[in-house]
C-alpha cells in the first residue's frame, strides 16, 4: 500500500467480532505495486499572487472590504462594488477526473503546520510602515499610519490560511431561528438552568478548518456469508413447561469482493479542538452531524470573507488525520459492497479488508458554522459543554441540551404507574369473564 504523506500506512478497521485483518492477498498487492509505480507527489500552489498585505477592491482600489450576507458577496465600503472570488477547483484544475489521480496531490494550503510561527510582519504597500500581526488570533490589521487594511493574503505554514473559503449563506437571524426551534423541541426534559439561561442571541459565526480529500483506490473485502436453507421449531419439556426453540440450517460461503472506488470530497476536521473524542470537551461530534458541505463551491481564499466572524486555526496535518480517512474509505467500501451480497440473507461477516490507494488529492477549506455553546456545570472544573451547530450553507441543525434527570425519573415512574393500572384493569376484567 502506498505511503500517505508523512510516511504512515493504512490501518485496520474493526468489525463486529473484533479487528479485521488487513489484506495481503495477491490482488491487493498487485494494485498497491501498480499505485507505487505511478506515485508522484505533487504540490499545487493556490496562492493568490497578490502583493502581501493588500487585498484591493478591483474597481476603486480600496482595502475597506467586508462580506455581506444579504448580497452573498464581498462589498467595497467605498464604491459599493460587489464580487466573489473565483471557484477554487476550476481555477486550479482541482476538478479533474478522480480516476486519473496517481500519487498524492496536495494544495499548498495543506502544508504541515509550524507551531512556532505566531507573528508575521507586513510592510504596508501604501506608506511603507511595518505592521506586526499575531496570526494565531487575527489575519487582518489596520496600518497605524495610513489606515489601510492589511491582510495575511499569502499562505503561511501555521495552518491559519487555507486554500479556499466556503462563504456563509444563512444570516444570523436565520440561524438563531433554527437554534431556537431545535432547543424548543427539547425543553420538556431540559435542565431548568438551561431553560433559564438559554439565550440564542449568543450564537456566533465560526469558520472551521477542514481537510477535503478525493481518493482513487482499489478495495478488496473478504469474509463469510450465510444463506438459510431450512428453518424449523423444536418443542421440548423443561420441568412443567413446554419450551419452543427455532433452529436454522444454513450454507456457509466464502465471499470476496474487489472493485475500484472513487471518493469525492470527503471532509475531515483539521482542528483538534473540534475533533475531540473526549465527551467531557465536546458532547457528540455535532460538526460532523451537520455535514455535508458543498465544498465544490468553495472560492479561493480571501481574508475579507472572515471579517465579522471568528475562525479556528488548523493544527492537524495530513498525517494526523490519515488513519481517520483510511477508516472512512473502508466504511465507504463496505457500504458499496452491500448491494452485491443481498443473496446472503443471514448476512456477511467481513474478516479481511483493505484498500490500495492509487491517488489522493488534498485541499484545506474553511467551512461556515453558526455555533451556540452552553456549559452544563459552569461552577465546576471540567464542565460539560453542549453545542448546537447550524450548517451555514444548508441550515442543517444538530446539537445537545442538558437533560434533567429528576424529570426523566418522574416520567419513568409515571409510565410505570400507568402500566400497572392498565394491567390491573385488564386483570380485573379477566377475573369477571
Amino acid at each position: 500500500m502506498p505511503q500517505w504523506p508523512g510516511g504512515q500506512q493504512g490501518g485496520q478497521a474493526p468489525s463486529a467480532d473484533g479487528p479485521s485483518q488487513m489484506l495481503g492477498d495477491e490482488a491487493l498487492a498487485d494494485a498497491a505495486e501498480a499505485a507505487l509505480g505511478h506515485s508522484t507527489d505533487r504540490i499545487i500552489d493556490t496562492s493568490t499572487g497578490r502583493a502581501d498585505g493588500l487585498d484591493k477592491c478591483p474597481r476603486c482600489g480600496s482595502t475597506d472590504i467586508h462580506y455581506s450576507l444579504s448580497a452573498k458577496a464581498l462589498v467595497c465600503s467605498y464604491c459599493r462594488h460587489t464580487w466573489n472570488e473565483a471557484n477554487l477547483e476550476q481555477t486550479y484544475g482541482l476538478d479533474s477526473s478522480i480516476a486519473d489521480l496517481r500519487g498524492h496531490t496536495m494544495a499548498s494550503g495543506t502544508a504541515n503546520v509550524r507551531e512556532d510561527l505566531t507573528t508575521v510582519t507586513i510592510k504596508c504597500q501604501g506608506c511603507g510602515a511595518e505592521v506586526v500581526i499575531n496570526v494565531s488570533e487575527q489575519l487582518q490589521a489596520r496600518c497605524h499610519w495610513c489606515r489601510q487594511t492589511l491582510s495575511i493574503n499569502s499562505q503561511i505554514p501555521n495552518g491559519a490560511v487555507p486554500d479556499a473559503v466556503l462563504p456563509f449563506q444563512l444570516t444570523r437571524e436565520e440561524a438563531v431561528a433554527r437554534i431556537d426551534e431545535f432547543a424548543g423541541k427539547r425543553k420538556a426534559f431540559a435542565h431548568g438552568r438551561f431553560k433559564a439561561e438559554f439565550v440564542p442571541d449568543n450564537v456566533m459565526g465560526v469558520y472551521i478548518p477542514y481537510l477535503v480529500v478525493d481518493g482513487n483506490m482499489h478495495a478488496v473485502l473478504r469474509g463469510t456469508g450465510e444463506v438459510t436453507t431450512r428453518q424449523y421449531t423444536v418443542s421440548r419439556k423443561v420441568g412443567d413447561r413446554t419450551v419452543h426453540e427455532t433452529y436454522y440450517d444454513a450454507d456457509v460461503y466464502s465471499v470476496q469482493r474487489a472493485f475500484d472506488l472513487l471518493v469525492d470530497d470527503l471532509a475531515v476536521e483539521s482542528a483538534s479542538r473540534f475533533d475531540s473524542d473526549d465527551n467531557r470537551l465536546a458532547t457528540n461530534n455535532v460538526l460532523d452531524a451537520v455535514q455535508p458541505y458543498d465544498v465544490e463551491n468553495a472560492v479561493a481564499y480571501n481574508p475579507n470573507y472572515l471579517k465579522g466572524f471568528t475562525s479556528e486555526r488548523r493544527d492537524l496535518n495530513i498525517r494526523d488525520v490519515d488513519a481517520d480517512v483510511e477508516e472512512r474509505f473502508l466504511a465507504i467500501a463496505r457500504a458499496k459492497a452491500v448491494p452485491t451480497v443481498s443473496r446472503y440473507d443471514r448476512g456477511v461477516r467481513w474478516e479481511e479488508e483493505g484498500v490500495a490507494v492509487h491517488g489522493t488529492r488534498w485541499v484545506s477549506v474553511y467551512v461556515p458554522v453558526w455555533l451556540y455553546s452552553y456549559a452544563d456545570s459552569a461552577r465546576t472544573a471540567g464542565s460539560l459543554v453542549h453545542y448546537i451547530a447550524v450548517n451555514a450553507r444548508t441550515g442543517t441543525t444538530m446539537g445537545s441540551v442538558p437533560v434533567s434527570h429528576p424529570k426523566i425519573f418522574a416520567l419513568a415512574c409515571a409510565a410505570g404507574s400507568v402500566a400497572a393500572v392498565l394491567a390491573g384493569i385488564v386483570g380485573f376484567g379477566m377475573y369477571f369473564t
